[in-house]
């Protein structure tokens, strides 16, 4: 008679964090070479686009939205500087940084810290307003006028959150430190990157005309920012996410199980550089963002830990509000519908 082997219970998230610090030290070499084949590619797609505007103006801008994935790279490695995780050397990794801050057109020292608060408190009801995207609960909705409602969902169609959202958010709100007026350190950032970035643009417009910025700055910012928020969007806002109230909430569940795997096709995982695998990077964010697969082949419990596959991810743009009552997002028609 043979006996079952009982599964071993599941890690509790807080034990994650010793396993995961081994693989926390970044290599220098294949950073430096990660960022080579994202911003060499970046900057020869640039200039291809603005030798094709003598050609055609459509596929000028066709080349230049297809070089949104390399400023999706770009950012991602921003991210990467921000969390100390790229080069050993900080001071290295804060002025490559800053400097892709400029073509990100987001100033580093601002993004860092909202980016820090946000990892200190996803998840926590009581923390919102910095580095995250509006949520309300059911409650909160239920108790506003209609005007306050309608602004709400206004904000949250998809139209705007990842059409017109974007666009505001990197062109005209990054250009002040936005939740940290106080911080003189933002101010510095913020007024350094709008320099630099007045100084490229200028000059960009100086050589090849104002036509390059309207079909090749644009079109690849616009491109990049939708994609960008749309990531951070999915990678929090889904339908089993994890919120708690105060004292109830806990940094390391929040960040297992209130962050998602977003499993993309290869191809998409390089230019949003592992990213999607951010249910571990919430959980030890000084991992660069190349060791990140190799987590998951060396530890195949987390693979399908909040996993969502890109078909999956569209069903998250129709969900609106945290249900405290059954613990996960849920639509503004299923709320109506729970009302009548």
């Amino acid at each position: 008679m043979t006996e079952t082997s009982t599964p071993p219970e599941p890690r509790a998230a807080r034990d994650w964090v010793r396993i995961l610090a081994q693989y926390r030290d970044p290599d220098t070499a294949r950073s430096t070479f990660e960022l080579a084949v994202s911003i060499l590619p970046f900057l020869g797609l640039w200039a291809v686009a603005i030798w094709l505007m003598d050609h055609s103006l459509l596929a000028a801008v066709l080349v230049s939205v297809l070089n949104g994935g390399f400023l999706i790279r770009l950012f991602g490695i921003q991210h990467d500087c921000g969390h100390g995780s790229f080069f050993n050397n900080r001071r290295l990794s804060d002025w490559v940084g800053r400097t892709l801050g400029v073509l990100t057109v987001t100033p580093y020292d601002v993004w860092r810290r909202a980016h820090a608060i946000h990892h200190s408190h996803a998840g926590d009801l009581s923390q919102r307003g910095i580095g995250d995207i509006t949520t309300l609960t059911v409650a909160e909705y239920r108790s506003r006028g209609w005007l306050g409602r309608l602004q709400y969902r206004a904000y949250r169609h998809p139209l705007v959150m990842f059409g017109l959202g974007p666009g505001y958010q990197f062109l005209l709100m990054n250009r002040v430190p936005m939740g940290l007026m106080k911080d003189k350190r933002c101010w510095v950032s913020a007024m350094g990157t709008n320099l630099a970035l007045a100084v490229l643009l200028g000059l960009v417009a100086w050589q090849f005309g104002w036509q390059a910025l309207a079909l090749v700055f644009l079109p690849s910012t616009l491109t990049a920012a939708s994609i960008g928020v749309w990531l951070f969007y999915v990678q929090h806002q889904f339908e089993e996410t994890h919120w708690d109230d105060g004292a109830d909430w806990q940094l390391h569940e929040a960040a297992l199980h209130g962050s998602s795997h977003y499993d993309l096709p290869p191809v998409l995982r390089w230019f949003t550089v592992n990213i999607g695998i951010h249910h571990v990077h919430h959980l030890y964010s000084r991992i660069p963002f190349y060791r990140l697969p190799q987590v998951l082949k060396d530890h195949t419990e987390l693979v399908d830990c909040s996993r969502m596959t890109l078909l999956d991810s569209f069903r998250c743009a129709r969900l609106h509000l945290w249900d405290e009552q059954a613990r996960k997002l849920v639509s503004f028609a299923s709320v109506r519908q729970a009302v009548a």
